[in-house]
């Protein structure tokens, strides 16, 4: 088995709920979670590091000017082959924080973080006019939960 084709076990995957939630949660009370030791779970990790499964620890920041953005979810469907071309247009709206790609009725799928509703709107006739654009559907995130 080559490292990238590493199978997570149902330990590992726990482990890594548990490291998405808290990427700063001491290794013992990770071990104390899944009734390991302290070394199972050091092993897990580095053998998860070494073969690129977890490739780092990060930290999600809301910032004040987040908290009143207007966020939107958009669903995205491409003329024909154009995906990579409508693709590479999109990457250049810096309002598309995430994008996409999926399966189904819409190809693509964006998440969509702007200012002000005035923002909002530019942003979606930017979208909707975008060349091999055929059709959007768009739905506001009104909290997280």
């Amino acid at each position: 088995m080559t490292e990238a084709k590493q199978i997570l076990d149902a330990l590992d995957r726990e482990l890594v709920a548990l490291l998405r939630r808290d990427g700063r949660a001491p290794l013992s009370k990770l071990a104390e979670i899944l009734g390991v030791s302290r070394g199972t779970v050091q092993n897990r990790i580095d053998r998860m590091i070494a073969s690129g499964t977890l490739l780092g620890f990060t930290v999600r920041v809301r910032s004040e000017a987040e908290i009143d953005a207007i966020r939107a979810i958009m669903m995205i469907e491409v003329a024909g082959k154009s995906t990579t071309e409508v693709t590479r247009r999109l990457r250049g709206i810096p309002e598309l924080h995430q994008l996409h790609t999926t399966n189904g009725k819409w190809d693509l799928v964006a998440e969509i973080q702007a200012a002000s509703l005035s923002d909002f709107d530019r942003v979606l006739r930017e979208v909707r006019q975008t060349d091999g654009i055929l059709n959007s559907e768009t739905s506001l995130l009104l909290s997280s939960v």
